[in-house]
């Protein structure tokens, strides 16, 4: 896995579009998927359903059976769609525990999600790119097959129904002949359920068991994916030119908590957030520089 520790914004936006340049139809298109992170030490890829504990795997088809059963009247209101990727989707983007993963074609919304918490402003975020077209040449052949007949890099809710109508029916795609199974990953864009994944410009990656993890996959193909770690010295300056490009929460998260957050964060004095610790100093200092003790 490449990793590339920036030391500038030029650097930052630079490390982000490389490789985006097609050829092909001569105009640029990163076959990238975006994924930031606050704190760089942070577990990433672990989903929300892992993070139940337990027996999680067990509980999957639970929590989506009733959330199915008991959202049905609200949310056939609100969004079309009635395949079990509709409902995955709608599951993900509500908080349910999932096997998902959320990511964006945007470096700039990963940019956002790496910079947007001001009480980690002390410590390295970073942004992970993951080459989804690279990724799909490891798919079984009847979903690479809806891919070819589509002309597409990415699966729809449609596209994978067409592939596996239930998650069971997907993870037996990595059933192999010899008993062992040959797991992939996949990326699927959500439907438009509404305006914050539109803004958003989201997607999903999706492993063909709750048990695998990303982390594991990529693992076995350090080529699909690279790492860019953002320094605590520039998260500022990162944080300040994002604001400036509309990039906040107002516009991410539609909506009086969204323009909440985007003013608290937006109004919170630079002044006493901790800045990460100074070469010359054996302790953290604020930014006024009045040193703090350490631990």
């Amino acid at each position: 896995m490449q990793e590339i520790t920036v030391e500038s914004w030029n650097e930052l936006i630079n490390c982000l579009y490389e490789e985006s340049w097609q050829p092909g139809i001569e105009r640029f298109r990163s076959d990238f998927a975006f994924r930031g992170v606050a704190n760089a030490q942070w577990s990433t890829f672990r989903t929300s359903l892992m993070r139940l504990g337990g027996s999680f795997q067990q509980m999957e088809g639970h929590l989506l059976r009733n959330f199915r059963k008991y959202a049905h009247l609200e949310a056939t209101n609100a969004y079309p769609g009635d395949t079990a990727w509709h409902w995955l989707a709608m599951a993900q983007h509500h908080g349910l525990p999932t096997r998902l993963l959320d990511w964006s074609y945007s470096p700039f919304v990963a940019m956002h999600f790496a910079t947007s918490t001001v009480d980690q402003f002390d410590v390295d975020g970073l942004i992970w790119c993951v080459n989804y077209v690279k990724t799909h040449e490891y798919l079984p052949q009847p979903l690479r097959h809806v891919l070819e007949d589509e002309g597409a890099n990415v699966f729809t809710a449609e596209m994978l129904m067409r592939g596996a109508a239930t998650l069971a029916a997907f993870d037996a795609l990595a059933a192999a002949p010899d008993g062992a199974p040959q797991h992939f990953a996949t990326f699927f864009e959500p439907p438009s359920l509404d305006a914050r994944i539109v803004n958003q410009y989201a997607l999903f990656s999706l492993m063909s068991s709750p048990n695998v993890s990303l982390d594991d996959w990529l693992a076995r193909h350090p080529e699909l994916i690279r790492k860019i770690v953002i320094p605590a010295q520039i998260k500022w300056e990162v944080r300040d030119k994002l604001d400036q490009a509309n990039v906040t929460e107002r516009v991410l998260f539609p909506g009086l908590d969204g323009l909440s957050s985007w003013l608290r964060r937006q109004y919170t004095p630079r002044n006493g957030i901790p800045l990460p610790p100074d070469e010359n100093s054996g302790g953290h200092t604020t930014a006024q520089g009045v040193p703090r003790e350490q631990g």
